[in-house]
């Protein structure tokens, strides 16, 4: 491979590391104090299939075929891969899989954008949509996190599951890639993470990454109000769920109304020409009030995908995005 000429044998090759980052752009205008305090994104959905679940989708998907798991199981045939998602993740298994030769199953909550669920048949994933919140509380018997267990367990021979919501390899990912990449494009300059909760995947990852190189670095959570549409994200009320949580690397967990997370995303598209998805959104607000309080520091903002998956949540939220997309509606926003 080379990254100078970007000439690859293989879709895999394109997977970020160290000598092939996911980018950082700085923010200007929307930066309250872009004169003291350096604030940048990093744009996790310039990753070859689109967002921040491409570095846990293949850790994950290795490990699996590291430990046989992905073994004919004496059937004659590869296992497949199940996995609960509300989106990004199975996009990523689902594009890998393909590209090992495993099928997958997709289980997946009815409220994640329709966008996401087409996407997920079109890369080849075959979909369980369950009837379940975006972010299924523990213990729900009927929740897409337990119904891939089930499949994994009573259908050993044809379903491993990864579980993203406990594997360690999910950490390790943001270990060994996000954490030195961000290191070393600040040059160690670093003082501020910001940065969602989901899986916890990325912020245990970098958090013990980056308070390795430097203790004193200030790693600050966002979370959206109960009851949101957010896809992916969870507030700590919810996290029962992973077991990859460790709040000691967590400084600061601002909640965020869920509201904001669509038009602070629009704010970024048409300011910074940043195509921002929600929960990026989410994540510059809580940026955005550190910077106003701490008026000083070096900071950098994981952006997980663009806005391309949540049009049809984009115009529930903001009504007048609809407004001049027929003939002869108007075309004022």
């Amino acid at each position: 491979m080379n990254h100078t000429t970007r000439v690859y044998d293989s879709i895999l090759e394109l997977l970020p590391n160290e000598d092939n980052p996911s980018p950082l752009v700085r923010v200007r205008k929307l930066n309250p104090v872009p004169d003291d305090f350096t604030l940048y994104a990093k744009l996790e959905w310039m990753n070859p299939f689109g967002s921040v679940k491409d570095r846990a989708a293949w850790f994950l998907l290795r490990s699996l075929e590291e430990s046989g798991e992905l073994g004919d199981g004496g059937t004659g045939a590869r296992r497949g891969i199940v996995e609960p998602t509300s989106g990004n993740t199975g996009i990523s298994l689902a594009l890998l899989a393909a590209v090992r030769g495993y099928p997958m199953l997709a289980v997946v909550p009815n409220k994640v954008p329709l966008e996401k669920k087409v996407l997920l048949k079109m890369v080849g994933a075959d979909l369980e949509v369950v009837s379940d919140e975006l972010c299924p509380s523990p213990g729900m018997g009927e929740g897409s996190i337990n119904l891939a267990k089930t499949y994994a367990k009573a259908q050993g021979d044809r379903w491993a599951m990864p579980n993203q919501y406990e594997n360690e390899a999910n950490v390790e990912a943001h270990f060994a890639t996000t954490g030195p990449e961000i290191w070393r494009q600040t040059g160690g300059a670093i003082t501020h993470l910001f940065l969602s909760l989901g899986t916890c995947g990325t912020v245990t990852g970098l958090g013990r990454f980056l308070r390795g190189k430097k203790p004193g670095v200030k790693i600050v959570a966002v979370q959206p109000t109960e009851g949101h549409d957010i896809p992916g994200l969870r507030n700590v009320a919810q996290l029962e769920v992973s077991k990859l949580f460790d709040p000691s690397l967590i400084d600061e967990i601002l909640e965020i109304d869920h509201e904001l997370a669509y038009t602070r995303a629009l704010e970024l598209s048409r300011t910074e020409g940043l195509l921002a998805g929600p929960s990026s959104g989410l994540i510059y607000e809580g940026a955005r009030r550190v910077i106003e309080r701490d008026r000083a520091g070096y900071g950098v903002m994981i952006f997980p995908d663009n806005s391309f998956k949540y049009t049809s949540n984009f115009t529930r939220h903001v009504p007048a995005l609809a407004a001049g997309v027929e003939p002869g509606t108007g075309g004022k926003r």
